[in-house]
């Protein structure tokens, strides 16, 4: 019997009961109440798909039934499982050139988060959809099917006597290439990597070129060519390190980036890895963060002159901002550290908001900011206020927003020390104007700005004596006479100057420098330059201006004053300032 049947005994009873007929009672059997239930449930779900499709078209998202949709393996491992089920989001479709996310709700703020995140990890353009809960519950189901899988370790371990090996045969350039002629791949990433630990490096490239491929080490802010491969090792090299850093191998004409670990004997070595597409290949440069903590002190940082002594006490106060600046990779964070080094004492709370974190210091609480959890330098600034800090260190003052409220921290108890990306300590003022900021607000929220570059050392192992000709020594006196008296400096007879430089040795290998320092200019706010900003009328040369004549030493004074003392050479500092 079905429903049908039913339906027909309804209209029989009701016949004979207007013909005066006592009708019969029936009842309906198991199998057709359980039809009954399923076909309810079935118009149940059509109604909810219907429900599914207002609201799609409400919202503006077009909507899709997947409840025959051919969800392949790699669509479902976009997205973990737990991440779907708390989202009721799941990705249906994923090749290299697109993504398709379905959510019951896609207007909220974490699932369209989460295509961000999916779109950036897969370099690929992403779609979203809305889905009933019946799609949802069929997507979800295939999560089954999905075979497990052991997880792949994502670092590369050097073994104690593979870095040792490397430690002896590495000496210089020459010697490294030789190390490196005949191994397998797995040894020459450890070989590579162990290389750029014991020569110094900072960043590792891996170049293809029309013939061979580049190994190129950059030491103290400079490149120089390391070692030479064949072309036929360049596959397997850049598929071992996309493999250690979670990217696509297959993916070749898109950028990407990742990381991993590098273990030594001693500790642990971050590397952050990035790809491009070039016309031979791609082009691989690796990002070596010691993350060891530094043992830099303030006073180690090569600050001078009565400069140094004003900045000590505005270092010590309890509230305001203290603002490095410079180019990239010119030493900015390194001076933050230093100056996080003098502070850190047990009465003292210190957070820092990085990105990364470079350095870890003990004591200090340290935060990394993360985009795809909307982490961001402005949110995070905001959460570790609530931390109750006396110190906050933000890694860079990017935005009005992260801005806005570092300097509201300053105004309000807490000192504050950031970075921010401008030529010279006078143009952090204008470039905070510029981001929005209210002049009355930066003006009495400003300590100090310091302004610095890095230079390479002359080599201690190879120093020697050079000559340095006219021109340049009256360009070096036209320079440093216009040093204020007020800066404690003392005044510089060039005429009985000796200069030096390195002529290269094993220990610099053959370079003539071994290792780097900073040149500073610090701008210490006054009464005038405050009522400067308040006027509204700010430019970079009056600030510079206005801070020269309060005794402020310019970068390009402070380099020259470290090559009369022996430190560097006229060429780096004119290199890094001019």
């Amino acid at each position: 019997m079905n429903i049908n049947d039913d339906l027909l005994k309804a209209q029989d009873n009701a016949q004979d009961n207007k013909e005066g007929v006592v009708p019969k009672l029936h009842i309906a059997t198991k199998n057709t109440q359980a039809n009954f239930q399923k076909k309810m449930a079935e118009v149940a779900l059509k109604d909810k798909e219907k429900q599914a499709k207002v609201f799609a078209q409400s919202i503006g998202v077009p909507h899709i039934d997947l409840s025959k949709f051919p969800v392949s393996q790699n669509a479902l491992r976009q997205l973990a499982e737990k991440e779907a089920r708390n989202l009721n989001a799941v990705c249906f479709f994923a090749n290299q050139e697109e993504v398709r996310i379905g959510a019951l709700d896609p207007s909220k703020e974490e699932v369209k988060e989460l295509l961000y995140q999916i779109e950036e990890r897969s370099h690929a353009k992403g779609g979203l959809y809305t889905i009933s809960q019946k799609s949802l519950d069929y997507v979800l189901n295939l999560y089954k099917t999905l075979p497990i899988v052991a997880p792949v370790s994502k670092d590369v371990a050097i073994k104690a006597e593979d870095l040792e090996k490397v430690q002896e045969a590495v000496k210089d350039f020459s010697s490294f290439q030789k190390l490196i002629n005949d191994v397998s791949t797995t040894t020459l990433v450890a070989y590579v990597m162990g290389a750029g630990l014991k020569l110094g490096a900072s960043d590792i490239h891996i170049e293809a070129e029309k013939e061979g491929v580049a190994l190129r080490f950059r030491l103290d802010g400079i490149l120089h060519d390391a070692a030479t491969l064949d072309s036929d090792k360049f596959g397997a090299l850049v598929g071992r390190l996309k493999l250690l850093g979670s990217l696509k191998i297959n993916i070749t004409d898109n950028p990407q980036d990742g990381r991993f670990a590098v273990k030594i004997p001693d500790g642990e070595i971050d590397i952050r890895l990035s790809t491009i597409p070039t016309i031979y290949g791609e082009s691989v440069v690796m990002r070596i963060l010691k993350s060891t903590a530094t043992s830099l002190s303030f006073e180690g940082l090569g600050l001078r002159g009565a400069a140094f002594e004003k900045l000590k006490q505005e270092v010590e106060r309890p509230n305001g901002m203290i603002v490095t600046t410079g180019p990239t990779g010119s030493g900015k964070t390194t001076t933050l550290y230093a100056i996080l080094n003098k502070l850190n004492t047990e009465e003292t709370k210190i957070i820092t908001l990085e990105d990364p974190v470079e350095y870890k210091l003990a004591g200090v609480n340290q935060s990394q900011i993360d985009r795809s959890k909307e982490y961001t330098f402005a949110g995070g600034l905001r959460s570790i206020l609530r931390q109750d800090p006396d110190i906050v260190m933000v890694g860079e003052l990017r935005d009005f927003e992260t801005a806005d409220v570092a300097i509201n921290a300053a105004l309000t108890g807490h000192l504050v020390v950031s970075t921010i990306h401008t030529n010279s300590a006078a143009g952090a003022i204008p470039r905070f104007l510029a981001m929005g900021v209210k002049p009355f607000l930066l003006a009495p929220s400003l300590n100090a700005i310091i302004g610095q570059r890095l230079v390479r050392r002359i080599c201690e192992s190879c120093k020697a004596e050079t000559e340095v000709d006219d021109q340049t020594k009256q360009k070096i006196t036209d320079i440093l006479s216009k040093i204020p008296e007020s800066s404690g400096e003392k005044v510089v007879d060039i005429s009985s100057v000796t200069f030096y430089k390195g002529k290269g040795c094993e220990t610099c290998n053959n370079i003539g420098y071994k290792g780097r320092l900073g040149i500073y200019e610090i701008l210490i706010m006054s009464k005038e330059i405050e009522e400067r900003i308040l006027s509204g009328k700010v430019s970079e040369y009056d600030m510079q201006d206005i801070a020269i004549s309060q005794g402020m030493v310019t970068m390009v004074q402070d380099g020259l004053l470290k090559v009369v003392d022996g430190i560097t050479t006229v060429e780096e500092v004119f290199r890094v300032s001019e």
